[in-house]
């Protein structure tokens, strides 16, 4: 079993300066397309054992994209798109296809020395417990499956219920995707418990994007303003428990902190990973 801490929202300046983490999730993947050409850079600045996680692009799991967020050859194939955003159901199909093919390939430079983790898809708001959503997870799984593939919702339904969190867990399971345990800000539809269960066994995924209700649907910030939470050392010593009683089901195990104000993420990750350390 390998435990590995790190922070999301990766840069090059702030994890290669810190060095002190031996993983980290790529979100810049989440509001443009990778390229082939960045991945190969952070598997050459990193150690031979680190690991990125990568955001999936946000098209893919049905949040709304500019069309500015596209390759610029793919947004000359839409001269005549009314609006300034698109979705992933509204694109034609042969530029949906070729948006997938290259995303693919812009992860080989990761995948092949054994640096990428999970494609991490965080599904919005309005991707709930229905015929429709489950179809664009599926949709997800299926184009990735050569691929680690973890998953995150954002609307209560799917775990609202002991029946639903079944459900979900069925649903994650069936599709061959690892779950990811959310802490996070409870009381909003677009929240979800944590739920500490592993559904795949090459990875336990947890993500912590703080307590601070006051921020969570603060909109007009910059999103690190959202996150903005330091957790006390009690509750890194209960979350830490959880995570290694779970992580016993999976090869590996992440714990991804998303609190990325100013250097939160950093403290909030070494502290957590102080308190996974044998006494």
């Amino acid at each position: 079993m390998r435990l590995l801490t790190g922070t999301a929202s990766w840069t090059d300046p702030t994890l290669l300066a810190c060095g002190r983490f031996p993983m980290a999730e790529v979100d810049s993947s989440y509001y443009a397309m990778p390229t082939a050409e960045n991945a190969y850079l952070w598997a050459q600045r990193t150690p031979e054992d680190f690991v990125f996680n990568i955001k999936a692009f946000r098209l893919f799991t049905g949040h709304q994209t500019p069309l500015s967020a596209l390759p610029a050859d793919i947004r000359r194939e839409l001269p005549d798109w009314p609006e300034p955003f698109i979705y992933h159901d509204r694109m034609p199909a042969d530029l949906r296809d070729e948006l997938w093919r290259r995303y693919q390939l812009a992860l080989e430079p990761l995948r092949m020395p054994g640096k990428l983790g999970a494609v991490h898809f965080q599904f919005p708001p309005w991707i709930r417990r229905d015929a429709r959503g489950r179809a664009r997870v599926a949709d997800c799984a299926r184009r990735m499956e050569e691929h680690l593939v973890s998953v995150e919702f954002r609307h209560r339904s799917w775990f609202e219920s002991p029946s639903a969190t079944a459900d979900t867990l069925a649903f994650e399971r069936d599709l061959g995707v690892a779950h990811t345990v959310v802490d996070s800000p409870q009381g909003f539809d677009n929240t979800v418990p944590a739920i500490w269960e592993c559904t795949h066994p090459e990875l336990t995924l947890l993500r912590l994007h703080g307590r601070n209700t006051a921020t969570w649907n603060v909109s007009g910030a910059a999103s690190s303003g959202r996150f903005q939470y330091e957790y006390s050392e009690q509750e890194l010593a209960e979350l830490a428990e959880r995570f290694l009683r779970l992580a016993a089901q999976s090869a590996q195990a992440h714990a991804v902190f998303n609190t990325n104000f100013e250097d939160q993420g950093m403290r909030n990750a070494a502290a957590f990973a102080a308190a996974l350390a044998p006494a």
